[in-house]
């Protein structure tokens, strides 16, 4: 179930706390317990309801958090990275940011290139990875 396309009203917090609903109907053990480690950072917090910006920096911190383990522990891919990341927004493509900067960057009001990177992240927000965007401000010349 990918949860960016449903409806609209609801927010990630509510989609991912009836998801557990979902995937404890369908006895899915593996995303049952993978939901309840998001849901259980999320009662961590001193806010009850998040901003779904809030409840993405979680997902992104789970999921660095997961890598550094299976780094560390050298094992592969446990599924739950793959649970997490189906309920990030949608990233933008390299082509799409390009296009952007493109039609919205004017350089020339920068000392150097890299001070561009305040208003794309702030345009795109946390649905880019602020390192694809330094690759992409690298490699094009001003």
């Amino acid at each position: 179930m990918n949860l960016n396309d449903g409806d609209k009203t609801m927010s990630l917090q509510e989609s991912i706390s009836a998801e557990l609903k979902a995937a404890m109907k369908s006895r899915d053990t593996v995303r049952t317990d993978a939901i309840r480690v998001l849901i259980g950072e999320f009662q961590r917090q001193p806010d009850k309801q998040l901003a779904d910006q809030q409840v993405v920096g979680i997902i992104r911190k789970l999921i660095k958090s997961e890598k550094e383990l299976l780094a560390v522990s050298g094992r592969e891919d446990s599924g739950f990275i793959a649970i997490m990341e189906g309920f990030l927004p949608r990233q933008p493509g390299e082509e799409e940011i390009r296009a952007w900067i493109a039609g919205h960057v004017d350089f020339s009001q920068f000392g150097n290139k890299m001070q561009a990177m305040k208003p794309i992240m702030a345009h795109f927000g946390s649905t880019v990875d602020g390192n694809t965007v330094k690759r992409i401000l690298q490699g094009i010349d001003v």
